[in-house]
């Protein structure tokens, strides 16, 4: 099945912020004519004793099925005016097992971000940071001010500023040169310019702990080059795209996150430079899924024929 063909999983657990990724995501499956599968799952309570015993003992099975399939049926309304085919399901379970699992048919996963007081579970906060860390398709986090403040003018951004297109991570790895091609696809679909930033701490800020000097214009000169060098490699299998790149001071954090109250979607790669396979994120992603005020996407790693071609920027 081609990937644009398959289904768009959404978690729901009856908090503000799960509903405004469904929302998000319910537009996205309008958008890409995709099915929206709404999942909700939930583990069942271990109760402990004072004699140490656990098991089950308290927990009410018809109770917990009566909150499930009401809070299914109200996922289910908020989304009827917008068209799209929608199916529903309750998985028993951990929500991040059962979420990951259901990622590796889904061409997208999405997951509100900083849940608190949900019904059922914790499909939010620590599940949206554990999950894309090992999801096999892209996780899109929707942070509740989306549902609150922008959802209403797909068009206007945070302060009221005009949405400008999509904003992608780049940090010359191969993994930011993944989430690159990913953005790419997502801005031509889109048909709004795409662009690529690359953001580093200001020299001082970063030169306390070196142990050496540092010639900050000489490192910034191959910065620059390396990012100009990957956008001209984008551009070559994206030529339809309109691509400009820029080298910005500041942490990629909080650039990120700044361009996500601007732009319509801000990309990045689970990992860049130096990413081991135990850690759950890198400290960017993390950082950018945990305090974005706009919809953001974290792309996994995945293999395509076209970084084959990618410029090596000797970093």
């Amino acid at each position: 099945m081609d990937a644009r063909e398959r289904e768009i999983v959404v978690g729901v657990d009856g908090s503000d912020q799960s509903y405004a990724a469904l929302h998000w995501a319910a537009r996205e499956a309008r958008r890409r004519v995709a099915p929206l599968h709404v999942v909700t799952a939930y583990s069942v309570p271990m109760i402990g004793g004072s004699t140490f015993d656990v098991g089950y003992a308290g927990f009410d099975d018809a109770a917990m099925n009566r909150a499930v399939a009401e809070l299914v049926a109200d996922a289910r309304r908020r989304v009827a005016e917008l068209d799209v085919d929608v199916r529903s399901t309750v998985e028993a379970g951990d929500p991040s097992g059962v979420l990951v699992e259901l990622s590796r048919d889904a061409q997208l996963l999405v997951l509100g971000s900083r849940g608190r007081g949900g019904l059922i579970g914790r499909l939010l906060g620590s599940v949206s940071t554990a999950v894309p860390a090992h999801a096999h398709c892209p996780v899109g986090i929707i942070p509740l001010q989306w549902g609150t403040e922008y959802r209403l003018n797909e068009n206007v951004g945070r302060h009221g500023a005009f949405v400008d297109g999509v904003t992608v991570g780049s940090d010359g790895s191969e993994q930011a040169s993944a989430a690159m091609l990913w953005a790419a696809e997502e801005a031509e679909q889109l048909g709004v310019p795409l662009h690529v930033v690359c953001a580093a701490p200001s020299d001082t800020a970063s030169s306390v702990w070196l142990p050496s000097p540092v010639d900050f214009d000489d490192l910034r000169g191959q910065v620059r080059a390396a990012t100009d060098a990957s956008v001209a490699w984008l551009r070559g299998h994206f030529p339809g795209v309109d691509l400009t790149g820029e080298v910005v001071d500041g942490s990629p954090i909080h650039v990120l996150v700044e361009r996500s109250g601007q732009n319509q979607l801000v990309v990045t790669g689970t990992r860049g430079h130096g990413g081991f396979a135990g850690m759950l994120l890198g400290s960017t992603s993390q950082g950018v899924l945990h305090n974005c005020v706009g919809p953001a996407m974290i792309i996994p790693r995945f293999e395509d024929p076209r970084l084959a071609d990618r410029p090596d920027l000797g970093i």
